[in-house]
């Protein structure tokens, strides 16, 4: 651990950082800084961290005042139960995340923002020397995770996609017996995710709350006029509106999809690469909707081993992989099925193909101890989320897209390239 990480906890004092209780001594800790507090945040990131002996959360970021005071009281009451003397207070909290940045003593940042900030924030947390672990998904257009992967390469930081799903039993059984050929070989994947809400109304605009910095909100976005549904519910964490506002989000198709998409291409052992061939089709609202990210779609992928892709928005969500001699369908939170039913008891053998099983958080946690690889690094990030984006931009153009994985470009439309290198600001028109 570097010097100044450990004399800030060793220096900590009576009823702080201290004297948590634990296996772990204060010294050997991870200091986490956490940027974005929004519902994913406090309901699942936070309590995560405070489950893990060797990490302590001790500062936080968030633009809305309300939303910072609320998880300073969350971090120290959950650390205060830890404490031997029952109490805690230790957090520092800022709302410019530069000045988070700037603190020595933290190893390691979370990102839980908007999308429409994860670049920005990941690059600058690497180039002020942090280790990152940012909600997925990580871009909005492929350039930025090309750029975004090169950063994390050339300061040799850890990254971490921060999506659960490789930590899901069911999804990683399946990926293990397909990579190792339990059911023949690979020919067809299908993954489905949620559709979006209907359209919304156009909105007024409104005062901005008091609690509230928009402009810094805002940041690298569009600039426009605050409405609460741009932004989220004042003093609620109740989803946000924009999730479905193509000013900062690209809806489902990246959301849900960076799930989803990643297991199709972990499974297809094409998780540093990506398609040769995309297609697809999807419906936006109507084009007075404020919201407008897409309702509906669907894309067919073909890939250069020639395992097709099908990726849809379904009823269910859900990973298929089909092989010569069977198929396993994982589905979220339920049990695996499978054709032939045997393929479920087979035994993994001791020279085949393991991963590790453990949560997101951990796996981001060790590669930080032990300046590794997490399971799913920024160039795995990058390249699954291309996979949506991919789908999104054939959407825009209307076009079959010829993608060449290694370069990285459209080869078959100029239009569609452009894309490449810009966000999707809104529906496709005509």
């Amino acid at each position: 651990m570097n010097l100044s990480r450990r004399t800030f906890i060793l220096g900590a004092g009576a009823g702080t950082a201290g004297l948590l209780l634990g296996k772990v001594s204060p010294s050997n800790r991870i200091t986490v800084g956490v940027i974005g507090i929004g519902r994913q945040t406090v309901n699942v990131n936070l309590p995560q961290f405070f489950s893990m002996p060797d990490v302590q959360v001790t500062a936080l970021c968030d633009v809305d005042a309300w939303r910072l005071a609320k998880a300073k009281a969350q971090v120290e009451g959950a650390y205060a139960k830890q404490s031997s003397s029952g109490a805690f207070k230790g957090i520092t909290t800022y709302e410019n995340f530069h000045e988070l940045l700037a603190n020595p003593s933290l190893d390691a940042v979370f990102i839980g923002g908007p999308d429409h900030w994860h670049v920005q924030m990941s690059m600058d947390a690497i180039k002020a020397g942090k280790d990152v672990s940012c909600e997925k998904p990580i871009t909005r257009c492929i350039a930025d995770g090309r750029a975004l992967s090169d950063l994390v390469k050339k300061h040799q930081r850890v990254f971490r996609t921060d999506s659960e799903f490789r930590s899901h039993e069911n999804f990683h059984r399946a990926v293990t017996l397909v990579r190792n050929g339990h059911i023949g070989k690979l020919h067809t994947i299908r993954t489905g995710v949620p559709g979006s809400d209907v359209g919304c109304p156009p909105q007024p605009n409104m005062p901005v709350p008091p609690e509230l910095d928009y402009e810094r909100w805002q940041g690298p976005a569009v600039h426009a006029p605050y409405t609460e549904k741009r932004v989220h519910t004042p003093k609620s964490y109740d989803r946000p509106g924009w999730m479905r506002h193509q000013y900062y989000c690209d809806g489902m198709i990246t959301n849900w999809g960076a799930h989803l998409n990643d297991i199709a291409q972990w499974g297809n052992g094409t998780d540093r690469t990506g398609p040769v061939e995309v297609e697809a089709h999807g419906t936006y609202p109507p084009a007075d909707s404020f919201w407008n990210v897409l309702l509906n779609f669907e894309a067919e992928y073909r890939y250069a081993n020639g395992v097709r892709l099908f990726y849809k928005t379904d009823d269910k969500v859900y990973v298929r992989f089909e092989g010569s001699e069977g198929w396993i369908f994982a589905e979220y939170l339920k049990p695996l099925q499978a054709e032939p039913a045997s393929i479920l008891d087979v035994k993994i053998g001791e020279n085949e193909i393991h991963f590790p099983l453990k949560s997101d958080k951990q796996d981001f946690i060790d590669a930080v101890k032990t300046r590794g690889q997490t399971l799913e690094d920024a160039e795995v990030g990058h390249r699954t989320t291309s996979v949506c984006h991919l789908a999104h931009i054939s959407i825009q153009t209307g076009k079959k897209l010829n993608w060449d994985p290694v370069k990285e470009r459209v080869t078959n439309s100029s239009e569609a390239d452009a894309f490449v290198n810009k966000w999707i600001l809104g529906p496709r028109q005509g």
